[in-house]
């Protein structure tokens, strides 16, 4: 049983490390809509706009295992703390550059690819720090609520991205250097309950870096987790031909296209909270096939939707269950992985789930391109449905995993 410090503490700490993650996250997103914005304005091509996407994509993919290895053989909050630093540096000299008007587009994709590389030292970093702030009983909930505060960021970053590019690039770039270096400042704050013992100083060597993956293979309930959540992401990519549905389907404009964006973002949001007050206790392996369900059959009715009000609801339902997915998928992550290995898996984990999101939507809008969005966006719900089916017979302790941890 926790003890009254312990909740006060971890209550204070985790509070910390939210307000640090929305940080970072919202000057990310700020950063994200600028850096698109001039681009295009400088180059005036989409492949330029495709070389951003790249380059935010190769440090992660070439990164993933060192990282891994760094979050578990050095301080993680110190590592979050000179990552959130460096990403703060380099916003500032975009806005400095941006100032002198002589920001080109190879300074953009350099900064990007430079951001990109330390957001993949800190992503592993933040997520197996946060089991140190909280007792074991509360890090469901734990869990929801930062799912919640991720939901926020995304909402409020990219709004505020445009509105800040409004009177000129340095306005959107000085204020992600602001959030990125609170984020660290805050970050400071947050304490452990407990000083994690002094990892050993294990060399670098082939099985050191592989051994998170290695980890993972050995863990089914993990292992099934994981494969079904980045196969339900990469198969229901419906998200990606929301302009396609708001111009030709849906016939609603750009206005209905932000609201369609928006929807899955405030489902996850409201399911996120409730899941932050009543966190899943019992048959967690089954909540989650049962959410991944019913994001494949939200992603089905989407598809052949003519409503736009039903259409919003269907991506709403569609955030709200792929909310539960993660937290149940990233409590077992964090949970049943040890303290030393925490940041290896974390790092493994971070590359599936971020390269799902990537390859999901290029899988779309090839699909897309061959059948028609309708077709393409059915197909990739309906391949959801035969993945959950699938996945109970392959990963049968998973399906039977009662409790988290």
């Amino acid at each position: 049983m926790e003890s009254a410090r312990d909740r006060l503490l971890g209550r204070n700490a985790l509070s910390y490390f939210l307000l640090s993650r929305i940080a970072t996250t919202v000057a990310f997103q700020i950063q994200a809509i600028a850096v698109g914005w001039r681009m295009y304005a400088i180059t005036g091509s989409a492949l330029y706009l495709g070389f951003v996407g790249l380059a935010q994509f190769l440090p992660m993919l070439v990164l993933t295992l060192p990282v891994g290895h760094v979050a578990d053989r050095y301080d993680r909050r110190r590592i979050a703390q000179a990552c959130q630093a460096i990403e703060g540096l380099a916003a500032a000299f975009l806005a400095w550059e941006g100032m002198s008007g002589s920001l080109g587009k190879e300074e953009l994709l350099a900064i990007v690819a430079l951001v990109a590389a330390a957001r993949a030292f800190e992503a592993p970093s933040m997520q197996s720090l946060m089991p140190t702030l909280v007792t074991l009983e509360r890090f469901p909930r734990a869990a929801a609520w930062s799912a919640s505060a991720m939901q926020v960021a995304s909402i409020a970053g990219p709004a505020l991205g445009g509105l800040l590019y409004a009177p000129g690039p340095s306005w959107a770039f000085a204020a992600s250097t602001i959030l990125y270096l609170a984020a660290a400042a805050l970050l400071a704050l947050a304490k452990p309950l407990q000083a994690r013992p002094r990892p050993a100083r294990e060399s670098p060597s082939v099985k050191s870096l592989f051994a998170g993956i290695d980890f993972i293979r050995s863990r089914p309930a993990i292992l099934g987790a994981i494969s079904m959540d980045l196969f339900a992401v990469l198969l229901g990519g419906a998200t990606a031909l929301l302009p396609i549905y708001a111009k030709d389907i849906l016939r609603v404009g750009s206005l209905g296209l932000g609201a369609l964006r928006a929807a899955p973002a405030l489902g996850a949001l409201a399911s996120s909270l409730v899941l932050a007050r009543r966190p899943l206790r019992r048959r967690v392996g089954r909540s989650m096939y049962l959410a991944v369900a019913v994001f494949g059959l939200a992603t089905v009715a989407f598809a052949v939707s003519r409503s736009f009000y039903l259409s919003l609801a269907l991506l709403a339902l569609l955030g709200a269950a792929d909310v539960i997915s993660v937290v149940v998928r990233q409590s077992l992550v964090q949970l049943m992985t040890p303290d030393e290995m925490r940041g290896r898996v974390s790092a493994v984990n971070s590359m599936f789930i971020g390269t799902s999101n990537q390859l999901g939507e290029f899988e779309s809008g090839i699909t897309a391109a061959w059948l028609g969005a309708v077709p393409a966006t059915a197909i990739g719900g309906l391949g959801t449905l035969l993945v959950v089916g699938l996945w109970i017979y392959l990963f049968p302790t998973l399906w039977k995993a009662d409790r988290l941890g």
